[in-house]
């Protein structure tokens, strides 16, 4: 089960390859938010097997849009770094 605050990355759909915050769950849905087209206040559901999980998560309390963004980019640019080495 993925739990609230856990990063995923898109797996399906028009948003594949995007990284995201699982901002709810219910079912075998995920509610998923970027803080750019996908904001926390409206986020995207989706199935739960087009993600997938990543090992960090996000502390969604208090956290902005534009606070999202910038940890979702740390992230992903940290991520492929350690690909690359």
């Amino acid at each position: 089960m993925i739990e609230t605050g856990t990063v995923v990355i898109s797996s399906a759909g028009r948003d594949g390859g995007g990284w995201f915050v699982v901002a709810g769950a219910d079912g075998g849905y995920v509610y998923i938010a970027d803080g750019k087209e996908r904001k926390l206040l409206s986020p995207k559901k989706k199935n739960i097997r087009h993600v997938r999980a990543t090992k960090n998560s996000i502390e969604l309390s208090e956290l902005t849009d534009k606070g999202l963004r910038r940890a979702l980019r740390l992230l992903r640019e940290q991520s492929i770094a350690e690909e690359s080495e």
